[in-house]
Parts: structure tokens; sequence; C-alpha cells
């Protein structure tokens, strides 16, 4: 049996919410050490992602006299590709190759339960050689 999604991803997910302050957030994002997080509603769906990328946009669109405000829904991304834990991990690797993103939400029955990012692919490639 191929190995499945379930077998590498991390149950833990820093998450944010919609309603978010985009100032919290990228200091949430500084104090946890990632690069990004999925952004969840109120039921744990997953409703867009936001990265290190897209908080960028603060300072491009800023004049120099301060940083806008907003909050996070107004600067995520809202397409995401997310993934079963079901899914083979061989399928996911050639995602991550086509895509350039640096993890995948893992949703099942339409709610958040972990994310799976391309270390998490290495550590698949490893235990494939032993």
């Amino acid at each position: 049996m191929l190995p499945r999604v379930r077998d590498y991803m991390d149950p833990v997910v820093h998450t944010l919410h919609p309603t978010l302050s985009i100032h919290a957030a990228v200091s949430f994002l500084l104090d946890k050490g990632v690069t990004g997080a999925p952004v969840i509603d109120d039921a744990s769906q997953v409703v867009g992602i936001i990265t290190a990328k897209d908080c960028l946009r603060l300072l491009a669109v800023g004049d120099g006299e301060g940083l806008p405000d907003g909050v996070v829904s107004d600067f995520m991304s809202h397409e995401v590709t997310t993934v079963t834990p079901q899914m083979n991990i061989y399928f996911v690797a050639g995602m991550f190759l086509r895509d350039v993103v640096r993890r995948f939400p893992v949703v099942e029955n339409g709610r958040l339960v972990g994310a799976i990012t391309r270390f998490d692919i290495l550590r698949a490639i490893r235990a494939a050689r032993q």
C-alpha cells in the first residue's frame, strides 16, 4: 500500500481567523516561526491562506507615512488547494512540483485536520530508502 498524507502530515497547524488584524497576523507568523498559515472560519473550514509573501503587500501599498490597516481576509489568498489524508504521498509530491506553494492544508469532511509541507515529503523520501 502506498504511503498516505495521513502518515506524514502535521496534525497541529497554526491557523488564523479572517477577521484578525493583518498586523496581528504578521506578529503571529513571526512568533510561531512559520511562513504561512491556513485561514479558517468558525466552522474550521479553510477559507484562505496567509503567507509572508501576502503580508509584503503592507509595504508595497504603503506610502512611507505608515502602514495600511486591514484584516487577514483583505490580504490572504482566497484560492487554496487542499489535499485529503487519504491521498498518496507520491501524487502530493507531484502537486508540490507543479505548484509554488510550500504547504497544503489537509481537509477531511470539510474540516482542517492538518497540513503537509515539502519538508514532510522529504521524510517520506527518507522512509522509502530504509
